[in-house]
């Protein structure tokens, strides 16, 4: 509908608007972000074709739990590096989950394959020039991640809705 207005094309009726804020999640999620001699931590799976595709550390809040605590009990499962929070970077909606990314100083080495819980993914560093054309879950996170490790850091952290589920998909806006 906005493009058809921003171009002059016909301008359909007017979409409801749904607030992802608004509702309560189906599920929260911390994710942690973490950068280390120009690369990102991720944990690498391998799609039913054989395309490799990637998510930021991370998982359920359990309960009881702050979000800090879960971003850094999360990565020390999935990847067996001790971490602590610096900030919260951006808060994704999609699909009735708010998830929230914090930016994390980490030590150590990563752990052995089976000592991790990451449902057998692999946990990889990316270069942060690659981050834009990698696919990586949430889509519209990945390069915003590799814009601010250059630009600065959003304050406060940025909002985001993701509706995208082709992670091959361009997303470069």
């Amino acid at each position: 509908m906005l493009r058809n207005w921003a171009t002059g094309g016909p301008v359909r009726a007017a979409a409801l608007w749904d607030d992802p804020a608004a509702a309560d999640p189906v599920r929260v999620r911390a994710g942690a972000v973490v950068i280390r001699d120009e690369q990102m931590l991720l944990i690498g799976f391998e799609e039913e074709d054989g395309q490799p595709f990637y998510e930021i550390p991370g998982g359920g809040v359990e309960t009881g739990e702050t979000l800090h605590t879960a971003a850094v009990r999360e990565l020390r499962e999935e990847s067996g590096l001790a971490g602590s929070v610096i900030k919260e970077v951006a808060r994704v909606w999609k699909d009735n989950r708010r998830e929230h990314y914090f930016l994390l100083e980490a030590e150590g080495e990563i752990g052995a394959r089976e000592q991790l819980d990451n449902h057998g993914g692999t946990p990889v560093w990316i270069p942060m020039d690659r981050l834009p054309t990698t696919p990586v879950w949430p889509r519209r996170l990945a390069w915003r991640i590799a814009h601010w490790h250059t630009a600065g850091w959003p304050t406060p952290p940025a909002e985001l809705a993701d509706s995208i589920h082709d992670l091959q998909a361009d997303c470069t806006w």
